[in-house]
């Protein structure tokens, strides 16, 4: 008996715990580990493949820009149609009737009959002649005029609302008014003689 080990009570053995749920159940990797997962190559294996991808997402970006142009959501329209001042300037434009948005179809009416009046009546050429230098010249001069008197509205305007005018506006303006109005994009949102917003 004495020389008898004596027994030490053996510890309980312990239950594994459960796994939580969304515990990872494996050891955090090291810095070096996660920069060569992040790592890609500069030039990529298959190009064919990335200039593909490529040219989908600009086609995607071009249609949303053309949509949001049809639509007149302005957060997806290019940049060149953002912002109040040009919201102003396109809803100025519209709302006044511009001597060059008929000037243009007109003047496509008279050349058409030019062409096909001479073909059945040879003797009226030097008369159709001197029509056109008058009808295309004068309507030239007048929407020359009219796009001075709408630089002056677009001036007054943006200095009155926005304190300066913005360096491109007033040629933003004048370049819409040159459009047949159901072809403007973004497209008129306000009718003829209606205040702009």
């Amino acid at each position: 008996m004495i020389f008898r080990k004596q027994q030490t009570p053996q510890p309980a053995p312990v239950e594994a715990k459960p796994a939580r749920p969304g515990n990872k159940g494996r050891p955090t990797r090291t810095r070096k580990e996660a920069e060569a997962a992040r790592r890609r190559p500069l030039v990529v294996d298959n190009r064919k493949e990335a200039r593909k991808r490529d040219r989908e997402r600009r086609a995607a970006a071009n249609r949303e820009a053309q949509q949001a142009l049809l639509t007149g959501d302005e957060r997806k329209m290019p940049l060149q149609h953002r912002g109040p001042e040009r919201r102003l300037v396109r809803d100025l434009v519209d709302s006044r009737r511009n001597i060059a948005e008929y000037f243009l179809p007109f003047a496509l009416v008279v050349m058409l009959v030019v062409l096909i009046v001479p073909l059945l009546r040879p003797q009226l050429l030097n008369v159709m002649s001197t029509v056109v230098v008058v009808v295309l010249w004068g309507g030239m001069l007048l929407c020359v005029v009219d796009g001075f008197l709408l630089r002056r509205v677009l001036r007054l305007a943006l200095i009155e609302r926005y304190g300066e005018v913005e360096r491109g506006l007033v040629g933003y303006g004048i370049m819409r008014q040159i459009q047949i109005r159901r072809f403007r994009l973004p497209r008129p949102v306000i009718a003829h003689g209606q205040e702009p917003r």
